[in-house]
């Protein structure tokens, strides 16, 4: 899977967890970019991911995540 793949599938996800289809993530966007991306929406979110991918985080991955860009990084090596 591409990382454009990767980037597209994630998109997807956002749109389902902020039920919001004009939410457009890129690799630099942050939780201060959407305004609904509190703390319980980032496990949400991260749960949504893993189901998507079929993997699970590790615990110290979620907390260093800085953006989706890392996100991403992690999926890729992941999958």
């Amino acid at each position: 899977m591409t990382r454009e793949e990767i980037l597209s599938k994630v998109n997807e996800v956002f749109h389902e967890v902020f039920d919001d289809d004009s939410i457009e993530v890129t690799e630099t966007t942050t939780a201060k970019d959407i305004e609904d991306w509190d703390s319980l929406m980032h496990i949400t979110l991260v749960s949504e991911i893993e189901n998507a991918f079929g993997f699970k985080f590790m615990m110290k991955d979620v907390v260093g995540m800085k953006d989706v860009g890392e996100m991403l990084d992690i999926i890729a090596q992941n999958i």
